[in-house]
């Protein structure tokens, strides 16, 4: 089992997005059955909100269903029982590694390194744009995948 979670700030869109994409395309791939998603805020801020509106219309828009979540902050019983803690941004890395105790056993990763570039997933709480942060949430995705496969840890 490939226990992944994704983590924003507040946890009500980017890392929601996140969740909800790769589970539905794990699950097209035939391979929801090898994973455990989940994701979590960095921040105490939005504690017990769903998704943020804009995130449930781009997927409702793209036809991708939407995992029902309600916004939590990771601990280090998170981290202990995860594979993958991935951040969207540079913040949300340095946050992380804060929070837990430097990543000692190497599981934090910036989403779009994945895909090739160091680049940031901008936070349409901020940007108003859920159709980039969509596009780069999609790029993370098929790089991690491509990732896990070169890794032997999926075939698909």
């Amino acid at each position: 089992m490939i226990r992944v979670l994704f983590v924003c700030h507040g946890n009500i869109c980017r890392s929601t997005l996140a969740e909800s994409v790769f589970t539905h395309k794990v699950k097209c791939l035939g391979l929801a059955d090898q994973f455990v998603i989940d994701s979590f805020a960095t921040s105490r801020e939005e504690i017990g909100n769903p998704p943020h509106r804009g995130t449930v219309n781009k997927l409702k828009e793209a036809g991708i269903p939407l995992v029902p979540h309600r916004a939590k902050q990771i601990t280090w019983t998170d981290y202990i029982n995860s594979d993958y803690i991935i951040g969207m941004d540079s913040a949300n890395i340095r946050n992380l590694n804060r929070m837990l105790k430097n990543d000692p056993e190497g599981k934090i990763y910036k989403f779009l390194t994945f895909a090739g570039s160091g680049r940031d997933i901008a936070d349409p709480w901020y940007t108003g744009n859920f159709d980039a942060t969509y596009e780069d949430v999609m790029e993370g995705c098929e790089g991690f995948l491509r990732y896990l496969e070169e890794q032997g840890k999926i075939r698909h």
